[in-house]
């Protein structure tokens, strides 16, 4: 049970440890293989929790929001775990005010007041710094709106007034990034609240330090994204090149290696990426796919080296209905599987295999909404609301019912505890692997007769596999009439119940062995060809010819069908 919505990241120390954190409002909770390891307070809200991006550095994870300083999450040799503000060593810097504004400091050395010849200091500029000339200095009091008390740090050249001067990049005033990423050996930096098209490059092998110094090779870089539109950063990502995802569009920077002398950026696509949420693009075998800023598409962002240039095919072209404002995204490279959760709680997953050139859509659903995803080490987490509470949950192969749960029994196999989670609630069975009527949740526990030595509890759910309407158009372009479905052969594999409805209600195939009770043991996985007969003409072009439905808690996996129809002349 979680306390309210939290936000998943997976975080791996090491290539045998890895763990998820689960972001809630001024915390984080660290869970290592489905155990919570230690909770640990952070700077950051409820209201920050959509928008925080995030990006991982050996044992370190960057935490970025506009309104936060970045906050790094540590692990150490010994298991501590901390949350401390990004250690920046040398701050990067811009002129914000107009270039006719002014300062002078009293003083050389010390603690000088600083006036200003127009009203640029706010409360939030408390703890900024500033550079005259070059030499730094650090706010320490706001006198008005025109003076503050500041300790220098680098000692000034001059008491004179100068145009020559200007502010760290971040602050309370003008904001913090909003994205990160480790790109040859750089920290990359993209969009603030003030600078939303502006991206900063640390020193190479010196992640806190931007200072541009004299532009030598290996020394920080800044520049703005200039274009015909505003493209504020969304994200930044390391892959073949430095992708730079904006809401305008998307963008490639090049340089081998990066140099402030040698770097280029370059428009590759004009999708524009999602705003409302922050929703990093995440790698598949190879491309980059992020969610395309209308939140009804889902692109792959490819590079082709016959054009030289990156692509963005649409993966959900024909899936419009299932992608409606995506709220986070995971991908499970074991099963090929990409999830999507929407605002509406519902999850599409996409089946893909690039180089097979498969991809395939399937609507998810859950008595709740999914709110969070995140995979680590081939296990997809999920933060799920469910009757107005917020659970941590696990996808989960061997489980056949939904926020289902192994229970503990008594001694004498009657009476099974383990389901508090699902209190009042009627759920479905499998004991001793077969399938049992639905009982009620007291006191987290149900009572099964007679005795049985394992049990799986949930909540049931329906799969629904139906193919394409029928092709019923001839090759010059006229209907070809009713179509009639003459037999419909089902490839299964480790198979335990398949229900099949070919116009006249969903049907059990009797495939098991007939002389297996249900409800004492559980019934022979089935493996092989399934062959059913079709009747009657049809005359609706959109029906499925065949469509399978059930809610039986066993085993399914459907290979293949192959259909044989017969049409009028």
């Amino acid at each position: 049970m979680l306390p309210g919505y939290g936000r998943l990241i997976p975080f791996e120390a090491s290539t045998e440890l890895t763990f998820l954190l689960v972001l809630l409002p001024g915390s984080v909770r660290i869970f290592g293989g489905d155990m919570l390891v230690a909770e640990v307070p952070g700077p950051w809200n409820a209201g920050m929790l959509p928008q925080l991006a995030f990006t991982q550095n050996a044992g370190t994870l960057l935490l970025l929001h506009p309104a936060m300083p970045p906050q790094a999450i540590t692990r150490s040799e010994a298991g501590a775990w901390s949350v401390v503000p990004f250690n920046f060593t040398a701050m990067p810097f811009f002129r914000f005010a107009p270039p006719s504004v002014a300062l002078s400091a009293s003083g050389t050395t010390g603690s000088v007041i600083v006036t200003a010849s127009a009203e640029i200091f706010g409360p939030g500029h408390l703890g900024t710094q500033f550079r005259i000339a070059g030499r730094r200095l650090q706010v320490t009091a706001v006198t008005s709106a025109t003076t503050v008390t500041a300790t220098v740090i680098d000692t000034l050249a001059s008491t004179d007034t100068t145009a020559d001067w200007d502010e760290a990049a971040f602050s309370p005033v003008h904001g913090w990034p909003v994205s990160a990423c480790f790109h040859q050996g750089r920290l990359v930096f993209g969009g603030s609240r003030a600078l939303p098209n502006r991206l900063w490059f640390s020193r190479t092998a010196d992640i806190g330090n931007f200072d541009l110094g004299e532009g030598l090779d290996d020394q920080a870089i800044a520049f703005t994204i200039v274009s015909d539109q505003l493209n504020a950063v969304c994200a930044v990502f390391a892959g073949r090149h430095l992708q730079v995802f904006t809401s305008g569009g998307e963008w490639m920077v090049t340089g081998d290696p990066l140099t402030p002398a040698a770097i280029q950026v370059t428009r590759q696509t004009r999708v524009g990426s999602l705003t409302a949420y922050r929703v990093p693009p995440i790698d598949v075998d190879g491309t980059t796919v992020f969610v395309a800023r209308s939140g009804r598409a889902v692109h792959e962002f490819s590079y082709t080296d016959l054009q030289q240039a990156y692509q963005a095919n649409d993966l959900a072209l024909i899936a419009r209905h299932l992608i409606v404002s995506p709220i986070s995204m995971a991908y499970d490279s074991v099963r090929r599987l990409l999830h999507l959760a929407m605002a509406d709680g519902s999850l599409a997953t996409l089946t893909i295999y690039r180089a097979e050139e498969v991809t395939g859509w399937t609507r998810q659903e859950t008595d709740g909404a999914f709110r969070s995803l995140a995979e680590t080490e081939g296990a997809v987490y999920a933060v799920v609301e469910r009757a107005g509470s917020f659970r941590l949950e696990r996808f989960d192969d061997a489980m056949r019912l939904d926020a289902a749960a192994i229970m503990a029994g008594s001694a004498d196999g009657t009476d099974w505890s383990g389901l508090g989670h699902l209190e009042g609630r009627e759920v479905a069975i499998l004991a001793d692997g077969a399938p049992r009527d639905l009982a009620m949740v007291l006191n987290g526990a149900i009572t099964i007769e007679p005795a049985v030595g394992s049990v799986q509890a949930g909540l049931p759910f329906v799969h629904v596999v139906e193919p394409m309407p029928p092709e019923t158009v001839s090759a010059n372009g006229a209907r070809t009439g009713p179509l009639r479905l003459v037999a419909v052969t089902f490839r299964l594999l480790e198979t335990g119940a398949l229900s099949v409805d070919l116009g006249q209600g969903a049907r059990p195939v009797p495939f098991r062995r007939l002389d297996t009770p249900m409800l004492d043991a559980a019934p022979p996985a089935f493996t092989g060809d399934v062959t059913l007969r079709g009747l009657g003409w049809r005359r609706d072009s959109i029906a499925p010819l065949w469509r399978i439905e059930s809610d039986t808690p066993l085993p399914f996996t459907l290979l293949s069908v192959t259909t044989e129809t017969r049409t009028t002349d």
